[in-house]
């Protein structure tokens, strides 16, 4: 028998590649001789370096770039295990996390560190950039991400505008003729699961603003600001992205990273299955496991567990999902792939309890659903 193990992290509790350790860990009890296939997974979020970098035997790289608000933080992206390419998350240098509750505020937060964990990406050679939105702090439309690979903001007087998103107001021309010329030559992948339009009531700063510290006057501000900046950039491109799919993501990096490095969004979960090359592993299989932290009825929209699962469904795999917790509607992840799904908490326990003993719950269900699969196969 072989199983594919192919969790999501479980947030606060378990990583990807530890829910895969302790998955493994109960179903060896029961069935020592299976063949076991570890794929950390992610959707492009929090984790998503680590799943890919251990799921493809990839190394991390570490560097020093400049922070939301034009501090020096250490930063990190992978390089995954072919050599060629560099998986990022943007809150690694410019997320929420590394700005004080206090000190929140989009007017300033700036993108830059983004722009230079792509120029170390390609000063380690790679050809393929994956870059996974969310947990940003920023809304400067990807602003300063394109300052640091050699694009020009420029005020009236010719000069650079101030970071943030309140620089974009005094922005009256663009200069791309120093951007660095290796961009031209790379595969950029975009991992992003909102489809929020760049501007307007459903926009980057109406929606997302509020959790990065803007008032109701600085969101009329910083949208204003947005629609500056598109129409500065799109008469300069003859293209508009402002209502694109996804053109909101993370302050309106979304809009930024297809107008200025021809960036391709895409869900999360399929960049990462396309990255791993997950259908390769799964053909012979038979059986996948995977999972995450809750699963509800929001699962079925692009979250890790579905997209495995409607992978797995493509060669009639059975699939089974574990969870922390799920709701009275997640019943409807049955009707998309899903053909079990069980709760990995024991009882009634306390959350700090849930998340302290994460990985011994885990490794009691998986136990016990291995002890399921060998008495079904026995009885025949």
């Amino acid at each position: 028998m072989k199983i594919v193990i192919a969790p999501d992290s479980f947030k606060e509790s378990l990583s990807a590649s530890e829910a895969c350790q302790a998955i493994e860990s109960g179903f060896r009890e029961v069935l020592p001789d299976a063949v076991y296939q570890k794929l950390p997974m992610a959707d492009g979020g929090e984790g998503t370096v680590q799943s890919l970098v251990s799921a493809t035997g990839g190394t991390t790289v570490e560097t020093y770039v400049t922070g939301p608000l034009g501090e020096k933080v250490l930063a990190f992206y992978g390089m995954l295990g072919n050599g060629q390419t560099a998986v990022i998350e943007m809150a690694a240098s410019s997320g929420l996390h590394l700005v004080p509750a206090e000190e929140r505020n989009p007017l300033l937060t700036t993108t830059r560190g983004l722009g230079e964990l792509i120029k170390s990406a390609l000063d380690q050679g790679t050809t393929h950039l994956i870059i996974g939105l969310g947990g940003s702090s920023t809304n400067d439309g990807g602003a300063g991400m394109i300052q640091a690979l050699g694009g020009r903001l420029l005020d009236e007087s010719g000069e650079e505008i101030a970071p943030g998103g309140g620089g974009l107001s005094k922005l009256t021309s663009i200069d791309l003729s120093n951007v660095d010329p290796r961009l031209k030559s790379v595969k950029i992948e975009v991992a992003c699961d909102v489809d929020n339009p760049l501007i307007g009531p459903n926009g980057a700063s109406a929606v997302y603003g509020p959790q990065k510290g803007a008032t109701p006057e600085m969101i009329q501000e910083l949208d204003e600001n947005l629609t500056h900046f598109a129409n500065v950039y799109e008469a300069l491109l003859k293209k508009s992205y402002r209502n694109h799919l996804g053109a909101g993501a993370a302050g309106g990096l979304g809009a930024g990273l297809m107008a200025f490095l021809a960036a391709e969004l895409k869900s999360g979960v399929e960049i990462i299955l396309e990255a791993v090359h997950f259908e390769d592993h799964i053909k012979d299989t038979d059986l996948v496991i995977t999972g995450e932290g809750r699963i509800d009825a929001q699962t079925i929209y692009g979250k890790t567990p579905i997209g495995v699962a409607k992978a797995a469904k493509k060669y009639d795999i059975p699939v089974i999902a574990l969870c922390g917790s799920y709701t009275e509607d997640s019943k409807i992840v049955h009707n998309h792939g899903i053909d079990a799904l069980f709760t990995i908490v024991p009882g009634v326990v306390t959350l700090p309890e849930a998340m302290n003993h994460a990985a011994l719950y885990m490794k009691q269900t998986a136990r016990n659903i291995a002890a399921m699969i060998k008495m079904r196969t026995e009885r025949g």
